[in-house]
């Protein structure tokens, strides 16, 4: 029996009033796997990630994910279902400590209730503690530990961009969405990158979808990438295909491909 895929978008598209923006969009991600979504600039790619967290409501076709319609929930109940994402511009909460940053995507798991915190009640303190010690887990998985007591916005950009992933995965996401992590980062930050998406792809269980502009980052990760161009999928398949797919190589030049 073929496995039901983890998310599956069905002829999904968003207008804006008379504007089009992403139109019938199929895609089908299974568990465990690492997926890229690349495309020019203004092709669609960050309007879809906002479709598939609730940002905005598909006015088109549907989006499912472990079978469930996720069309018309707001975003945090997406949260709560299991999809966390990154954005292309970092929203740390830059006044907050690195750990609390992170302590953030654990408050909707917390096991002690609103009324034990406003009362200082010891369960309040007793969750405060199991989310400390989750927190620092994460800081040091991403060798951000040294810096838990630091203000978010003092780090330097590559490693703002290390604790955003870390605040998403926290969420306890099954899927996880990352919108250009490599964004702004030198080339050792971004081969570092690499390396720590494939990490927590096999250490979490989790499954990734990527966009990103670098190249060499989504070749070299991810087992299958899907291209989308002025809003519409002009291809999917493995690197290599897409490598040498004549719309690609069109849709990046801007020249038809003999």
């Amino acid at each position: 029996m073929e496995q039901q895929p983890l998310l599956k978008v069905d002829n999904a598209g968003i207008r804006f009033g008379g504007l089009r923006a992403v139109a019938d969009v199929e895609m089908e991600l299974h568990a465990g796997e690492l997926v890229g979504l690349i495309g020019p600039n203004g092709a669609g790619k960050t309007t879809f990630f906002n479709l598939l967290t609730g940002v905005y409501v598909p006015t088109e076709g549907s989006i499912f994910f472990n079978g469930e319609k996720l069309n018309k929930l707001p975003p945090y109940k997406i949260t709560r279902r299991g999809v966390s994402r990154t954005f292309q511009n970092i929203r740390l909460f830059g006044e907050l400590s690195v750990i609390d940053n992170v302590k953030v995507a654990y408050h909707s798991q917390a096991k002690h209730s609103i009324a034990s915190s406003i009362f200082r009640m010891p369960g309040h303190f007793s969750g405060e503690k199991e989310m400390d010690h989750k927190a620092l887990d994460f800081l040091k998985i991403f060798a951000l530990e040294s810096f838990k007591d630091e203000k978010a916005k003092n780090l330097p950009y590559g490693q703002q961009r290390r604790l955003e992933i870390a605040r998403a995965l926290a969420a306890n996401p099954k899927l996880l969405l990352l919108d250009e992590p490599a964004a702004g980062m030198n080339p050792q930050e971004t081969r570092d990158l690499m390396k720590l998406i494939s990490l927590i792809r096999e250490r979490f269980d989790l499954t990734v979808l990527l966009i990103e502009h670098d190249m060499p980052l989504v070749m070299g990760v991810c087992e299958r990438i899907y291209v989308l161009d002025h809003g519409q999928m002009i291809a999917q398949g493995t690197p290599d295909e897409i490598r040498n797919n004549p719309k690609v190589i069109e849709a990046y030049l801007g020249e038809e491909v003999s």
